[in-house]
């Protein structure tokens, strides 16, 4: 990773190589919940959903890689879109039942975290009774996802 928090100092930190992904309450399903967090403007991007191999991955990478429940398969964030996420930190909550990701979003100017081509999946406002979109996509996803 980026910074001081690289997997070595938080594995010696709780006891050993393992010990830290030990720490994570994982769900039934072996999973955890993700939130990605731009590191930056503080923004939330996306929710995700990782596990065991996905966490280990993403702390030796330094980039984000999640668990797709759809294709059932690791995915590292930005595989066919080229919007990576580099990861600065990895926090876990006071529960260890959820996982913070402080990131940079990469591949885009200004970035884009949703499939939908926005800057961030949280785009829509309860207001008044109404789901409002206020966020306007910053690119086609039929051009994000096209062949690459």
């Amino acid at each position: 990773m980026s910074d001081a928090s690289s997997t070595p100092a938080v594995s010696a930190a709780v006891g050993g190589p393992a010990a830290w992904l030990d720490a994570v309450r994982w769900g039934a399903d072996g999973l955890v919940p993700v939130i990605a967090q731009e590191a930056a403007t503080g923004d939330v991007l996306m929710f995700a959903w990782m596990n065991r191999e996905a966490l280990a991955a993403t702390a030796q990478r330094g980039e984000a890689v999640y668990w797709s429940r759809s294709r059932q398969r690791l995915w590292h964030k930005g595989e066919e879109s080229g919007h990576h996420q580099t990861v600065h930190e990895i926090r876990l909550d006071c529960d260890a039942d959820v996982v913070l990701l402080k990131v940079t979003q990469r591949g885009h100017d200004p970035s884009i975290a949703c499939h939908t081509g926005r800057h961030s999946c949280f785009f829509r406002r309860w207001d008044n009774g109404a789901w409002v979109e206020l966020d306007q996509v910053l690119q086609d996803p039929a051009t994000i996802y096209a062949r690459r």
